[in-house]
């Protein structure tokens, strides 16, 4: 197949591109090498350069990407602005780009008689399910709501049962589940799968969104300061610099390996697979901040302090972990990569790198300014 892939020279992007030229597939990449995610670097890996096919555009320009899409047999989209916090206050780029973006590439689908796609590939979120799915004593499965600054002001960081008000535990989350973003990232990715979904069933092409968790290892960016706590709390910890923890530290999150990402996503492009899914991708298990900060400090035998704050941003969730039935079931596939292992390769990668500090500190403080953060 030839496959474009919007973002595509982006962390996941270049490590698909990667694999689906090992499976003998022609790559096309569209990237408008944004500098908050790419720096100074403004160009792909030099193994891909000969390799792959470049447009340098952006997906809010019809004109690139159509220049990107003729002759192409899927697509894989990945392009978006990915900063859960930042979104909260850079609400029209991030419409701009996710929503838009998404919009106009699924326009030229619709409308444009000389492009042949069959089938459409959306990195989706887990950001799109809120909090998820929790049980009560009293009530079974429950979908809490999105926790209230008052609440969490008080130390009080679970979720309660959206019914009686006590305690829940959070249990996996199926692809069942109600969609209830809790910031405006999540919002945008839940408008990307749907008008990807809705637009491909109606013109009868496949389509497939890949509700990703917390993608995590080597390549991936340790200068972008609004995504990607293993790579913020590394940097710190190399420095010896203090790291401080949101909320109690006992925050959870599914964070699945890339490798095991770019298999997942090949089978979702594979032509076996036909119709219109949404499919969670993730390890299945959860893994609490404190945890990851453990790990972290130990590889490194860092002298950072560790400083649990009870700090908290608006639209942040408490827990998230996937149930990846589905994704057996639809892809046969089955994550192989446990935590416990993949940071250890990703620790190892970051290591070696430059170890400069990428602007963490003025993030938080974009966030207090505009009372998105607390505590």
């Amino acid at each position: 197949m030839q496959i474009v892939i919007t973002g595509g020279a982006g962390f996941i992007g270049t490590k698909l591109a990667r694999g689906a030229l090992a499976q003998g597939h022609e790559v096309v990449i569209l990237d408008n090498f944004s500098p908050q995610i790419h720096g100074s670097q403004q160009d792909l890996p030099l193994d891909l350069r000969s390799q792959v096919g470049l447009v340098r555009g952006d997906v809010r320009n019809r004109d690139d990407l159509k220049r990107a899409l003729i002759g192409a047999d899927s697509v894989v989209h990945l392009a978006a602005e990915t900063g859960t916090g930042q979104s909260m206050y850079e609400v029209s780029r991030y419409s701009e780009v996710n929503i838009q973006g998404t919009s106009l590439l699924m326009d030229l689908l619709v409308n444009d008689r000389s492009l042949a796609i069959h089938k459409v590939v959306v990195a989706s979120s887990r950001a799109i399910y809120g909090e998820g799915r929790y049980h009560c004593m009293n009530h079974g499965a429950v979908y809490p709501k999105a926790r209230r600054q008052e609440t969490m002001a008080a130390g009080q960081f679970e979720p309660e049962c959206p019914v009686c008000g006590e305690p829940c535990r959070v249990e996996a989350t199926p692809e069942t589940s109600p969609l209830s973003p809790s910031s405006f990232y999540g919002l945008t990715k839940q408008v990307q799968e749907q008008t990807v979904l809705m637009m491909s069933e109606a013109i009868g092409m496949d389509a497939i969104a890949l509700r990703y968790q917390n993608v995590y290892g080597p390549g991936q960016s340790l200068r972008n300061p609004y995504t990607g706590i293993l790579a913020i709390f590394s940097g710190l910890a190399r420095r010896s610099e203090k790291i401080r923890i949101f909320e109690d530290g006992l925050e959870s999150r599914d964070f699945v390996y890339i490798d095991d990402v770019v298999d997942a996503t090949l089978r979702a492009l594979d032509p076996s697979v036909h119709g219109a899914h949404a499919i969670n991708v993730g390890f299945g298990e959860a893994t609490s901040v404190v945890a990851v900060v453990n790990e972290i400090t130990k590889f490194f035998g860092s002298n950072s302090a560790v400083e649990v704050t009870g700090e908290f941003r608006i639209g942040d969730i408490r827990h998230n972990f996937a149930d990846v039935a589905v994704l057996k079931m639809v892809l046969n596939y089955v994550p192989i990569v446990p935590f416990v292992e993949g940071i250890q390769h990703f620790l190892a990668w970051a290591a070696e790198e430059p170890n400069q500090a990428a602007g963490y500190e003025q993030s938080l403080a974009e966030l207090r300014q505009r009372g998105l953060m607390h505590g």
